[in-house]
């Protein structure tokens, strides 16, 4: 067995190691980490050894922390990152530069077709007809997406959505209200085997998942960092969030995942608050008052034009993981557009929560 984890914002963590009669043998830690002393590195792999093959991520976290003296330093892992490379490797877990990625970048379309291209595209992951996706949203007017859960009455002011021309729709994942305008946001979708996140847990799927776009931040000269569940973060405030949706495969396979994140490049914060209902709950545990402060778009923390900042982020996925240019099919165009006509522009599913 093999296993790899990129600790978000931290180093790379290697296991292997066999199973024999249900149990962990012959395990070796590896990685580019920092660890003290070094005869830590040891204490883990004998910690680990024996352990059953069922053992999970919190019962392997507790065998290595009982191993490991007081005084170990662990810098760029932790003991938890151990712990789900080894269940990344029991489970047969994917890596990024595993696939054949393929980039759709299209002209802007309507908020409900991209609703529905999310879903359509994810499927296709899903049934393994075609390869991992990374999709770059265009907007061609002005919307309101809503979190799969969400009452529609209770964040959006359907009022101020008319006033200002823009368009309710609700999205197949759960999460919040999400504010978009054309040449003010940045949308992305990946569409990606579920072996690509085996072994992780929901939250940490969040972190893996994000970790790309983090560095191409960086690249841009902005710090940012995951912070969960599912924010993308600076030291000036919110520039993303981020939803999923677990997809199964037809006949009960593996399946996929769709992660979507939707940054800030510029925002209009007055009609964004004309629109959303953000209530005193919402910002409570954000350490703010106001829903303005929340949010700190990347144009002014760039310097640098939107399609710039897309061109980057495009080129540093491809740099790490390589990246064909591909396009929708006319076959998940055509089931797309019908998603629109019997779903995602009916009320009964946008108004599914009232």
């Amino acid at each position: 067995m093999h296993g790899e984890y990129k600790v978000p914002g931290g180093k790379l963590v290697v296991v292997d190691f066999a199973v024999e009669n249900g149990l962990l043998r012959n395990v070796r830690v590896s990685g580019d980490f920092f660890l003290e002393p070094d005869e830590a590195l040891a204490l883990i792999d004998a910690a680990l050894e024996g352990a059953p093959a069922d053992t999970d991520t919190a019962g392997l976290t507790g065998r290595i922390d009982a191993a490991l003296p007081e005084s170990a330093v662990l810098f760029g892992l932790s003991t938890e990152s151990v712990a789900v490379a080894v269940r990344r490797a029991l489970a047969q877990a994917t890596d990024w530069r595993d696939f054949d990625w393929q980039l759709i970048h299209e002209p802007p379309q309507p908020p409900a077709l991209h609703m529905a291209l999310d879903e359509v595209i994810t499927a296709q992951v899903a049934a393994g007809h075609r390869p991992p996706t990374l999709r770059v949203w265009e907007w061609d007017s002005p919307a309101v997406i809503i979190g799969s859960f969400q009452s529609l009455r209770n964040e959006v002011d359907l009022d101020g959505a008319a006033r200002h021309g823009v368009t309710v729709v609700r999205r197949i994942s759960g999460g919040g209200a999400m504010f978009a305008e054309p040449q003010s946001t940045i949308t992305y979708s990946l569409a990606v085997p579920e072996s690509l996140v085996s072994g992780l847990s929901f939250a940490d799927s969040y972190a893996y998942l994000d970790d790309w776009v983090l560095i191409a931040l960086g690249d841009m000269g902005i710090k940012a960092w995951y912070q969960p569940l599912n924010d993308i973060a600076t030291e000036v405030g919110k520039v993303a969030g981020a939803a999923q949706k677990r997809v199964v495969a037809p006949g009960g396979g593996p399946g996929a995942v769709l992660h979507h994140v939707t940054m800030s490049y510029d925002i209009d914060a007055d009609k964004m608050l004309d629109v959303l209902r953000i209530g005193k709950e919402k910002l409570s545990d954000k350490g703010t008052r106001s829903a303005k402060k929340r949010v700190d778009p990347l144009r002014r923390q760039t310097g640098l034009p939107r399609a710039t900042v897309i061109d980057r982020m495009i080129s540093s996925f491809r740099g790490r993981y390589g990246l064909a240019e591909g396009a929708v099919t006319d076959e998940e165009m055509a089931r797309a557009r019908d998603l629109v006509r019997t779903k995602f522009e009916n009320d009964e599913w946008t108004a599914r929560v009232p």
